[in-house]
């Protein structure tokens, strides 16, 4: 018994696993692939160049790797859409594909959660075990690196970056670079302090925390000039690999942090 329900549209060029379920009314397109026991909801639309891993859920009014909304993008441009493997992707998600502005990429990694109506726009880059809550709007070329959870209706400027394991307060508003441990809220965001319960959960020891902590402290509440900082930072890098993480982000900032 086919997979695919009679009403779907299939492309002849597109490539779909045995296994891929495809609902009604779905349209995929030409250059479109698709990894095993993915499973694709009603009236979802796919368009291609894009790679979609395995065990993937993308729920209904889905469109995945449409043209951006970028001016400047044209359909026969050589960019594409690179989604992996265990996402769930929900109701009214949109992810553009990428420009020749960079490397033609927008990226999802695996094994993130992808609420309803989130927004990926053009050569975002987002890692895994990623968390963004409904309505959740990324500009251009964001990076989002693991295990970072961005709160409902959280807005991101184009270029920022959010190091791993960052969190966002609802309706927060983005307009620079958060770094890895930080939690921001506000509009715009401003940092609030490190997301302890969170790194909890993925088995950071008391002295790691203590030491993130103690990191954050330096950036954010000891009054020193950003020179300055980065030296107090490295310093307490040899003791503490998570406060090296920490200064290697904000050395390679391109918009610098809310301080």
């Amino acid at each position: 018994m086919s997979r695919i329900h009679p009403t779907a549209i299939v492309d002849r060029e597109a490539e779909l696993d045995d296994t891929v379920e495809v609902g009604p009314y779905t349209v995929i397109g030409a250059g479109v692939r698709i990894g095993a026991n993915t499973w694709i909801g009603p009236h979802v639309v796919l368009r291609g160049p894009m790679t979609i891993g395995r065990d993937n859920r993308i729920f209904q009014f889905a469109s995945l790797g449409e043209i951006s909304q970028d001016k400047t993008a044209r359909h026969d441009d050589d960019t594409r859409v690179e989604i992996g493997n265990g996402n769930t992707i929900r109701e009214y998600v949109t992810i553009q594909r990428g420009t020749l502005k960079e490397q033609g990429l927008t990226r999802v990694g695996d094994d993130n959660w992808i609420m309803a109506q989130c927004h990926i726009a053009h050569d975002c880059l987002i890692g895994s075990q990623t968390v963004l809550a409904n309505g959740t709007t990324l500009a251009g070329h964001v990076t989002v690196e693991d295990h970072v959870g961005l709160g409902g209706y959280t807005l991101v400027h184009q270029f920022c970056r959010i190091g791993a394991h960052a969190y966002t307060g609802g309706g927060a508003v983005v307009l620079r670079d958060l770094p890895p441990f930080v939690i921001a809220e506000g509009q715009p965001a401003r940092p609030r302090g490190i997301n302890t319960e969170g790194l909890k959960r993925r088995g950071f020891t008391a002295q790691d925390i203590e030491a993130i902590k103690d990191a954050y402290k330096v950036i954010y509440l000891s009054g020193a000039l950003m020179s300055e900082v980065k030296l107090r930072l490295a310093e307490m890098a040899k003791r503490s690999p998570h406060v090296g993480r920490m200064l290697a982000f904000i050395e390679s900032s391109k918009r610098a942090l809310s301080r």
